[in-house]
C-alpha cells in the first residue's frame, strides 16, 4: 500500500490517504512539542519508537477485546490504519498525581490516587485543549450519551490492561492520553500508546521514562524512549 495525498499533519505524525478509502497511512515524526506547541525540538529516533511501540501495544489490546485502528506496520515509521472519524476529544486517565493534575489540585506529584480518574479535553489547539465535562460534550453534540458511555468504559478497560502489562516490565503507568474514533458506528482506539502520550516511571526508582524528560529539560530523552521500546519488545 502506498501513500497518496497528505491528509493531516500534527505535532508528531503525518496522515496520508491511500488508494483504499477505508485505509490511511500514518508516518511518525521525530518532532517534539510541549505546552501546546510553545516548546519545540527534535528527539532522534522518536518516530521509530512510537510507531513500533504503539503497534505492539495495539496488538496486545486487540487480543484482549479492544478494537484499534491498527491494520499493518509497513516499516519502522509507517503504519496502515483504519480511516476513522476522530471524536474531537482527548481522553485522559490518571492513576497517580502528576503534571497538570498536581498543579490544578495542589497534590504532590507521585501521590497514588485512590482510584483511576478520567478527564476529557476538547481537541482544539487554538483554545488550548480546554477541559470539558460530560454535560458539555452532550450539549455541543460532540458525542452521544451511548458513545460517551462506551468511550468511558473502553478507556478504563485500556487502563486496566496497560497497567498490568507495564507492571510486568517494571514500569508504572502514571497517566495517559488517547483519542477515539468512529468506524461504521463503532468507537475504536485511534491513537498511539507511547512515551509521547503516556507518563511512564520506573517501578523501582521512579525515573521518568517519557516525554517529561523533554518538557522539563531532564536530559537523556532519546535514551529513555529507546529503553521503553526495548522493555516492551523483550
Amino acid at each position: 500500500m502506498e501513500k497518496l495525498n497528505l491528509l493531516y499533519e500534527g505535532k508528531a505524525k503525518r496522515v496520508y490517504t491511500t488508494a483504499d478509502p477505508k485505509h490511511y497511512i500514518v508516518s511518525y515524526k521525530d518532532d517534539a512539542t510541549a505546552f501546546n506547541g510553545e516548546k519545540k525540538g527534535t528527539i532522534l529516533g522518536k518516530g521509530v519508537v512510537n510507531n513500533r511501540m504503539s503497534n505492539i501495544m495495539c496488538r496486545m489490546l486487540a487480543e484482549n477485546g479492544i478494537e484499534t485502528h491498527l491494520v499493518e506496520e509497513l516499516n519502522d515509521r509507517e503504519t496502515v490504519v483504519k480511516a476513522v472519524e476522530i471524536v474531537p476529544l482527548e481522553v485522559i486517565i490518571r492513576n497517580t498525581a502528576a503534571g497538570s493534575f498536581s498543579k490544578r489540585f495542589g497534590v504532590e506529584e507521585g501521590t497514588e490516587l485512590k482510584n483511576p480518574t478520567i478527564e476529557f479535553c476538547l481537541k482544539d489547539d487554538a483554545l488550548g485543549d480546554p477541559m470539558i465535562n460530560d454535560h458539555h460534550i452532550l450539549a455541543l453534540g460532540i458525542a452521544t450519551k451511548e458513545e460517551l458511555e462506551t468511550m468511558t468504559a473502553m478507556t478504563f478497560k485500556i487502563n486496566e490492561l496497560l497497567r498490568a502489562h507495564f507492571d510486568k516490565i517494571g514500569v508504572k503507568l502514571i497517566d495517559f492520553k488517547i483519542e477515539l474514533g468512529r468506524v461504521d458506528g463503532r468507537i475504536i482506539l485511534a491513537d498511539e500508546i507511547s512515551p509521547d502520550t503516556c507518563r511512564f516511571w520506573d517501578k523501582e526508582t521512579n525515573k521518568k521514562l517519557d516525554k517529561d524528560r523533554f518538557r522539563r529539560d531532564l536530559g537523556g530523552v532519546e535514551e529513555v524512549y529507546q529503553e521503553m521500546l526495548k522493555r516492551v519488545t523483550e
